[in-house]
């Protein structure tokens, strides 16, 4: 997976369809598409995983040429809750080693607050498991991903596979529980992250921060609003196995709070690989390890 910083601008993805298959699927012969889409990839945009639901509840689906049911990344993009898209740099690697990935968008803070967004997430692989059959995705092996805020999200999807508090809306009798999580710096306790931040770095605790936005309200005086949006919260030992990924520069998000949620897994005997990329910052990380660990752990949890 791709590790940009939140500000990464989209990539430029298909910019000519050749042929168009069901359900709108863009079809590439073969050749590398534009956009590094690999040959053969199936690709299906903006599908409604809510019936007649906001604009931003929809998904693009990228399935790699195969004759059996494939594994599935849920990547869900950052933007510090407020901004990003399913089109910015989806980590497209993952079909040319025969994974599909499926790009989610979600509802931003500005449209509202949490727990909408986990809502969301959680509706999007409801409905993935759901309609398996008709893209050819193995419902019994999914796994969520993202950075930053994606990856508190996909943090978040792990944690609560085993909570419905979260499962609202359609296809109730499918499960949101994933097998594996990629969390690439995301937050984990908002609480903690000014006392641990960088001398430079951001703060947190004021009313306008992305955090504040999330959960409605200035962080420090909504504890248990804060709790809520935690994964930590709902960590038990039928977590997934967990690789996180973190710079110990990362003047936005404190190195701290991947060190919080490994523990906590690690606690609970939940498998977890906690890989710090020395002097990394935001993402952009130019360390060959992680990409290492990535392949290894999509291996190891998905094939």
């Amino acid at each position: 997976m791709r590790h940009a910083t939140d500000s990464t601008p989209g990539a430029i993805l298909l910019a000519l369809a050749l042929s168009v298959g069901p359900g709108g699927a863009t079809v590439r012969p073969g050749g590398e598409a534009a956009g590094g889409v690999p040959e053969g990839t199936a690709v299906h945009r903006d599908l409604a995983y809510v019936t007649e639901g906001h604009p931003r509840q929809s998904l693009d689906l990228y399935v790699p040429a195969s004759d059996a049911p494939v594994p599935l990344v849920v990547y869900i993009h950052g933007g510090a809750f407020r901004a990003g898209d399913k089109a910015d740099r989806p980590p497209l690697e993952h079909v040319a080693e025969g994974y599909a990935l499926a790009a989610i968008n979600y509802r931003l803070s500005q449209h509202a607050v949490f727990p909408a967004q986990i809502e969301d997430c959680k509706a999007a692989v409801r409905w993935l498991r759901a309609h398996a059959a008709t893209y050819g995705l193995d419902p019994e092996r999914i796994a969520a991903g993202g950075a930053s805020a994606g990856g508190h999200l996909a943090a978040m999807v792990g944690t609560t596979g085993h909570e419905t508090a979260f499962d609202v809306g359609e296809h109730l009798d499918v499960s949101s529980r994933v097998g594996a999580v990629l969390d690439y710096f995301g937050p984990t306790d908002f609480l903690q992250m000014d006392a641990h931040r960088l001398p430079d770095g951001m703060i947190h605790d004021t009313a306008d921060s992305p955090e504040s936005r999330l959960v409605g309200g200035p962080i420090q005086e909504h504890p248990d609003r804060v709790a809520q949006a935690n994964p930590i919260t709902y960590v038990t030992a039928d977590a997934p196995p967990f690789l996180i990924v973190h710079g110990d520069r990362d003047p936005l998000v404190p190195h701290h709070q991947s060190e919080l949620l490994a523990s906590a897994l690690e606690k609970a005997g939940v498998p977890v690989t906690f890989y710090t990329v020395e002097g990394g910052g935001h993402g952009g990380f130019d360390d060959p390890k992680v990409d290492e660990l990535t392949r290894a752990f999509l291996k190891e949890h998905l094939r």
